[in-house]
């Protein structure tokens, strides 16, 4: 395995240059990676197949849909990338190398637990911050248009509050200044579990029934629900921001009931 990663490593790093790879390649496996893992739940929504599982009862409309993956493209051609052209010299300046030998696993794991830690702890700010009253209004209401969520909702957003809480997400590799690879995993980590965050159904495989602290479709589909005012759950990944600061309190208390 090792040396399969290896060579096709070599194979990425001679044939093409650190600006292509860190800009191009990046966006490529990010939108690879988001419509991968967020389209299904479009066809899940669409066809009522385990609907069992589902959190909400509603279902968002095709045109609902459509507006999304619309509006999606154009943020992620017009604002991610570019942000990605912008945010080059600043990860090369940090460290970001991509040539061999490729990081070990312990070095690659503790950086990107690092980089959850961290964003953790940015994002519930950044999001908190949001729901204040008039950058409610302003900016993050767009994200809130989808009161039920789905899997692609996740990057649906103003593009101020891309940029804003986009900072969450790069800080961590920006002071470590990683390796390439270790910065793509990352990303398809990230984007993994914000998608399944917002997908809408909590199945029996769900990360949030084996994770401890980690928050899940179950508990961001209430934030959702919710008024702006009332929300809470503003964390990221791991859940712990909210309960120390008691932002979940209404979550806690309707899953008590629940489970009465």
């Amino acid at each position: 395995m090792d040396s399969l990663v290896d060579s096709g490593w070599k194979y990425l790093i001679t044939h093409f240059s650190d600006f292509q790879l860190a800009c191009v390649g990046t966006f490529i496996l990010h939108e690879t990676v988001f419509f991968t893992s967020g389209l299904p739940f479009v066809f899940l929504e669409r066809t009522g197949l385990l609907s069992n599982y589902k959190i909400q009862t509603k279902s968002n409309t095709p045109k609902a849909q459509r507006k999304c993956i619309a509006q999606l493209l154009c943020y992620h051609f017009f604002v991610n990338f570019p942000l990605l052209l912008v945010s080059y010299p600043v990860f090369k300046f940090m460290g970001m190398q991509s040539s061999f030998p490729l990081p070990s696993w312990k070095v690659v794991s503790s950086q990107i637990l690092f980089y959850f830690i961290i964003e953790d702890f940015v994002f519930y700010w950044g999001h908190r911050i949001l729901h204040t009253k008039w950058l409610y209004k302003n900016v993050h209401s767009v994200h809130h248009e989808y009161a039920t969520p789905f899997g692609l909702t996740s990057e649906y957003a103003h593009p101020a509050e891309i940029l804003f809480l986009g900072f969450a997400t790069i800080i961590g590799p920006a002071l470590t200044g990683p390796h390439l690879v270790t910065l793509w995993l990352w990303v398809m980590l990230r984007v993994i579990e914000t998608v399944e965050a917002h997908c809408g159904y909590h199945f029996p495989w769900s990360p949030s029934n084996f994770l401890p602290l980690y928050g899940g479709a179950d508990f961001h589909d209430y934030h959702h629900r919710l008024l702006y005012t009332k929300s809470g759950n503003y964390s990221s990944t791991f859940v712990y921001m909210d309960w120390i600061f008691g932002t979940d309190k209404g979550y806690r208390k309707l899953q008590a009931l629940k489970e009465a």
